[in-house]
């Protein structure tokens, strides 16, 4: 009479040891999916073009002399040291002594290495009117408006506003050099920049 109950008792016991191992299972998986899910590179090329960029961020094209060229995120405030670790370090031609390491970069800029032995860009008088190779008058820092500054090579809107920005709080350039004071512009810039412009 005795043996029925035991039976009913041994067969509940076998579905709670089933239920509890399913839900182990369900537990793991669970953990293994979220070890293995991708995470996100903050500086690295960013893949895909018209992404936006988080606040406290900013985009820099690396370019020339190093060893993985490409479009970067950065965080506000890095310098071209970051910018150059962020695109693998300086390839093997590199001119490092051309290049501002402690410069902060600003977002948009084309950070270009140049290669050793490379003619540098043609240097104008730095405070003649005369017109650089080709023709092309050059332009008076004191008297251009913005839209005249956007027409200067690697100089957009932001950086034509903080030219004109630094023109108000400071007063007229005295000398093309004045321009390594604006936000933005290092020496590599300033060399593309001489042959077009001049202190009138």
């Amino acid at each position: 009479m005795g043996a029925p109950p035991r039976r009913a008792r041994l067969g509940l016991g076998a579905v709670v040891v089933l239920v509890l191992a399913a839900l182990a299972v369900t537990v793991a998986i669970g953990v293994w999916r979220g070890a293995t899910a991708p995470t996100e590179h903050v500086a690295g090329p960013t893949p895909t073009p018209g992404a936006t960029v988080a606040a406290g961020r900013i985009y820099v094209h690396v370019d020339g002399q190093v060893r993985a060229p490409g479009l970067y995120v950065l965080p506000a405030g890095s310098r071209v040291v970051d910018a150059v670790a962020s695109a693998g370090g300086f390839a093997d031609k590199a001119d490092r002594a051309a290049v501002n390491l402690a410069r902060v970069v600003a977002d948009g800029e084309q950070l270009v290495v140049p290669e050793k032995g490379a003619a540098p860009p043609a240097a104008g008088p730095a405070t003649t009117g005369s017109a650089p190779a080709g023709g092309a008058a050059t332009i008076d820092l004191n008297t251009a408006d913005s839209a005249a500054l956007e027409e200067l090579p690697r100089i957009g809107p932001a950086l034509a506003q903080r030219i004109l920005e630094w023109r108000d709080a400071n007063g007229r350039f005295t000398a093309v050099e004045d321009l390594l004071a604006v936000p933005g512009i290092g020496d590599k810039m300033l060399e593309s920049l001489r042959p077009h412009v001049r202190v009138g």
